[in-house]
């Protein structure tokens, strides 16, 4: 059974750093796309950043929302089953609830990401509960 984990949320003042994490067990595929989506109260569910891998060895692919571009790094730790979002420079429009959500590296995915988008909500299997970041002006 997948388990998909965030944690690492918190609260900041604008300009500061946070980084949130995302841990998956259970997952036995060898390819993976992993990305971030976030949910402010009020407005609809956004892509933060993706990565994908399409196995052992393979180059990672990354995507960011022009919003954070420049400002938010994610990154994998394949051998521990983590995702990471460093996320720097926050802005008080960054709070929200953030989400980490995975699956395999499908064709219709790797496509979004050759594009350089991030895949939409709908084609992730699993999802974990969330964390939250609330930056403070």
């Amino acid at each position: 059974q997948v388990k998909v984990v965030e944690s690492g949320g918190g609260s900041v003042q604008a300009g500061g750093s946070l980084r949130v994490s995302c841990r998956i067990t259970g997952y036995t595929f060898s390819s993976y796309c992993v990305a971030w989506f976030r949910q402010a109260p009020g407005k609809e569910r956004e892509g933060v950043a993706s990565i994908g891998s399409s196995g052992v060895g393979a180059s990672t692919k990354t995507t960011y929302a022009d919003t954070v571009k420049g400002r938010f790094t994610i990154s994998a730790d394949s051998a521990k089953g983590i995702i990471y979002l460093d996320m720097e420079n926050l802005k008080v429009d960054d709070t929200a609830m953030y989400y980490c959500a995975a699956g395999r590296l499908t064709i219709g995915k790797d496509r979004y990401q050759s594009r350089g988008d991030i895949p939409p909500a709908s084609d992730f299997e699993f999802w974990g509960q969330g964390t939250q970041v609330t930056v403070t002006s």
